[in-house]
């Protein structure tokens, strides 16, 4: 029996995984941790039976425990609830599916505590990858990741671990907004940005999805886990997304991981790793399929790419200001405060303002989380500038 346990167990991943945990029956979930959604947290509380559960809302905490006490449960709440689920003593694994830069202390809590570390999560080693990868080293912990992307290399490298890679082929959907131009771009609302042709996401990934900064965020992501460098890594638009990513060996040959998009699949791959089981997902039909298509992304349309690219090479603490300053922007553009082709624009004067005061080569987790709230109080503070 695995026993794990679940941060962001409300959102997107985390109710695939208990879809996964719910159709096989040798796999416990004894913590769970989530934000605020007490209603959904009552009912997998009494579905799963955790012996931990935490909202980091107090109050919806103190009403979710006055709703369960009649279960064995125990409640928690707050940043405290969330470390305790993440390092609970009774799971062999974390899936940490919380969203945001909330993820990267609880992570390194499970790490130190000897756990293996199911990650969805990007922002853990966008922001924190120079404190995560060499934890995990030192406690002989496992980093599986989720991101279908990431899932899809991390295949493909399986049994390829000792031969050398030439590249990363990392694809895309390329959005919705796949084609337009810069003037059909600025007219974007965020009811047409929350639309994406092939996944089912939350909002913040689907607005970065569509503007390719999540594809920015996956390439750090990637250079971390791969360890490999930033111009080793090539973004391909691949509309359909069927093909979830690719690894050049130095020999020239390409392996692919391909499949429906469904996160079902890397989601269980993580969960049962190095074992496969069976899913039921649709399968590919190639006979219906017939030719997969492939483009060269757009990056004057798309310049979150080269942004990305740049923060990476440059490390530190400038990940942390792209992925605060997108998420402090993708907010004001969901409440109307700015337009969507402002997003990139605010990432890049954040990044900029913060190379002229100096960039931190090593920062500590609670630096990290200091720079997230001085970029986004900068963002907040430029909202109604002209960009």
């Amino acid at each position: 029996m695995k026993k794990i346990s679940v941060l962001g167990s409300t959102g997107s991943i985390g109710t695939q995984t208990l879809d996964i945990v719910r159709k096989n029956k040798d796999i416990r979930i004894e913590a769970i941790a989530a934000h605020s959604n007490i209603d959904l947290m009552e009912k997998q509380i009494r579905e799963f039976k955790p012996h931990l559960a935490a909202l980091w809302d107090e109050e919806k905490a103190r009403e979710l425990r006055d709703r369960v006490k009649d279960t064995d449960t125990k409640i928690e709440t707050g940043d405290d609830g969330i470390l305790h689920v993440s390092a609970f003593h009774k799971s062999d694994l974390l899936v940490s599916a919380i969203v945001g830069m909330i993820g990267i202390e609880p992570t390194i809590a499970a790490i130190k505590e000897g756990k293996d570390i199911a990650l969805a999560n990007k922002e853990t080693l966008v922001c924190a990858g120079h404190l995560i990868m060499p934890l995990a080293k030192k406690h002989g912990v496992r980093i599986l990741p989720v991101d279908s992307e990431h899932s899809a290399i991390f295949q493909c490298l399986r049994g390829n671990h000792k031969n050398k890679i030439e590249k990363i082929l990392l694809t895309a959907s390329g959005g919705p907004f796949l084609g337009y131009t810069q003037k059909q771009l600025g007219k974007i609302k965020p009811e047409d940005a929350l639309k994406n042709p092939n996944w089912n996401m939350g909002k913040k990934v689907t607005i970065d999805s569509s503007t390719m900064v999540n594809k920015g965020l996956e390439i750090m992501e990637a250079g971390w886990l791969f360890h490999v460098d930033m111009d080793q890594i090539r973004v391909i638009i691949q509309p359909q997304s069927i093909v979830h990513s690719m690894v050049m060996f130095e020999d020239g040959a390409v392996m692919a991981q391909m499949g429906v998009p469904d996160m079902k699949l890397p989601i269980q791959y993580a969960l049962y790793y190095p074992q496969r089981k069976s899913l039921s997902v649709d399968r590919l039909d190639f006979w219906k399929t017939g030719s997969i298509l492939f483009e060269k992304p757009d990056e004057k349309l798309f310049p979150a790419l080269r942004l990305a690219c740049h923060a990476g090479e440059t490390g530190g603490s400038l990940p942390t200001v792209f992925n605060a300053a997108d998420e402090a922007a993708v907010e004001e553009f969901l409440s109307g405060k700015i337009r969507y082709t402002d997003i990139v624009k605010i990432i890049r004067r954040a990044m900029q303002a913060h190379e002229k005061n100096g960039i931190l080569k090593f920062p500590s987790a609670a630096e990290i989380m200091d720079i997230r709230k001085a970029t986004i109080d900068f963002v907040k503070s430029k909202t109604g500038e002209k960009i």
